[in-house]
């Protein structure tokens, strides 16, 4: 008996929701990373970034005898701009070839029309990139090893580190206000959710360049990454010679148009300063987001699709 039933068109199928056809599409793309050194090297970049950034904070602790808070390696490692955007490179890499035309698209695209295909490299790509995020935010919890606790308090690591000249001395990211007005697990949750925010802006960018030309998205996601360090206050100041005055006026109105900026943990309004809030950055890294799936979606109605081999899927 014929396991599928089709429907008045040919080559549709029936009993199969539009919803399950995405993420099969999605899937196709899941099963590609076993094979794909791409995906490969960026996850061991990601794992040799953490080791790299957490390092200091973990050998700080074991050279003074104290402790850590789980979350705090996480926080300390990824809480400034520069993390943040040597992370956005490791996912330029990971999604340069979005989307993935494998040897199963074309028959993807006689059994679903083309913007089930699409929602399905969207919805690939939010889910690659919430992986992608939690491997690094595992990686730093393994390596942290056995000097961590899990209470839901600053470590006595931190206080050292933030409320002396230590942590910048050795450019650690360890902020007062951050310590002062949030706990150790709402900072990594903030954290985490705004590099997703930023991880998935950037990558919808990559998909939307793609479909225009090809590498139009790694050009487009450089310039993305690029803007963000231009738009850094400090770099600012020194290039231009900025008074202490104006380079806090210029530090909130970058705070607010740099998508960078945004995804800084740090760079936000904890109650007494003219930053963007948390709750803004989230609405818009999901706005930007949204506006450019939207515009991916019409994209492919055009897009001319290019299968150059036929190899072994």
């Amino acid at each position: 008996m014929d396991k599928y039933k089709h429907s008045g068109k040919p080559g549709r199928l029936k009993g199969r929701g539009k919803l399950c056809q995405a993420i099969l599409a999605a899937a196709a793309n899941f099963r590609r990373w076993r094979r794909n050194p791409q995906i490969v090297m960026a996850f061991c970049l990601a794992f040799i970034l953490c080791f790299l950034l957490s390092d200091k904070v973990i050998r700080f602790s074991e050279r003074h005898d104290t402790l850590l808070q789980l979350a705090e390696p996480f926080i300390w490692t990824f809480g400034d701009a520069v993390s943040v955007l040597v992370i956005s490179l490791i996912l330029l890499l990971a999604f340069s070839d979005m989307p993935n035309l494998g040897n199963e698209v074309p028959f993807f695209l006689i059994r679903m029309n083309r913007r089930i295909w699409m929602l399905g490299q969207i919805l690939y790509l939010l889910s690659a990139t919430m992986i992608f995020m939690v491997f690094i935010l595992v990686s730093t919890w393994i390596l942290t090893g056995s000097r961590a606790y899990l209470a839901n308090l600053w470590s006595e690591t931190a206080a050292i580190l933030g409320y002396s000249k230590i942590g910048s001395e050795l450019y650690i990211p360890s902020f007062v206000k951050v310590m002062e007005l949030s706990f150790p697990y709402e900072s990594m949750l903030h954290i985490f959710g705004l590099m997703l925010g930023y991880g998935v802006l950037m990558a919808s960018l990559i998909l939307y360049l793609n479909l225009w030309k090809d590498n139009g998205g790694v050009i487009g996601g450089i310039v993305f990454s690029g803007f963000g360090i231009v738009l850094n206050p400090s770099l600012i100041a020194d290039w231009f010679g900025i008074s202490m005055e104006r380079m806090k006026v210029a530090n909130i109105l970058f705070g607010w148009i740099s998508p960078l900026n945004h995804a800084t943990y740090y760079m936000h309004n904890f109650g007494y300063d003219n930053l963007p809030r948390l709750w803004t950055s989230y609405v818009f890294f999901g706005a930007g987001s949204m506006i450019v799936f939207i515009l991916s979606m019409i994209r492919i109605k055009k897009y001319a699709f290019q299968f150059t081999g036929t190899g072994k899927g």
